[in-house]
């Protein structure tokens, strides 16, 4: 399946955003522009693959049961994120149907937070004009895939 999305690093996160949900991420196997991982978001568990780079990526998922889950988790070991993901309904910024996806970075990277929004398409994806508190944006910059911040931490800069 792919995956149309656009990332920003946030520098002001909006207010009333709630509890959001707990994320831990293990990437098990990174090559070159293919990479594995397992996720864990408030106790459901997943195996995914992403293939490419960029604005359009290839994305499959496979639900893990716990067992299977705490089986690959060693794997990821030095290639790990935890955060808490914050869902935001885009209606009000003019982007009905959309849906932003705020990360704020424990940990390591801790003070770190993200948005990323994923599209239908990329005619949706290149139409979208984002809110101004989403800041920079990151899509295709080197060092802030999950994989990269997982294996090296916060770009500089």
């Amino acid at each position: 399946m792919a995956e149309v999305e656009r990332k920003f690093l946030v520098g002001d996160v909006p207010d009333g955003l709630g509890a959001g949900a707990s994320l831990r991420q293990a990437y098990l196997a990174i090559d070159g522009d293919v990479e594995v991982r397992v996720r864990d978001e408030d106790g459901s568990f997943t195996l995914t693959v992403k293939g490419g780079s960029g604005l359009e990526r290839t994305e499959v998922e496979a639900a893990l049961d716990a067992e299977r889950f705490a089986e690959l988790w060693p794997l990821g070991e030095g290639r790990r994120i935890e955060k808490v993901r914050h869902r935001v309904p885009l209606d009000d910024a003019g982007a009905p149907g959309l849906v932003a996806e705020l990360d704020v970075f424990a940990g390591v990277l801790a003070g770190l937070v993200v948005v990323e929004v994923e599209f239908p398409d990329r005619a949706a994806a290149d139409a979208f004009t984002p809110p101004a508190w989403f800041g920079e944006e990151l899509t295709g910059s080197r060092g802030w895939s999950n994989a990269d911040l997982a294996r090296y931490g916060r770009p500089p800069g």
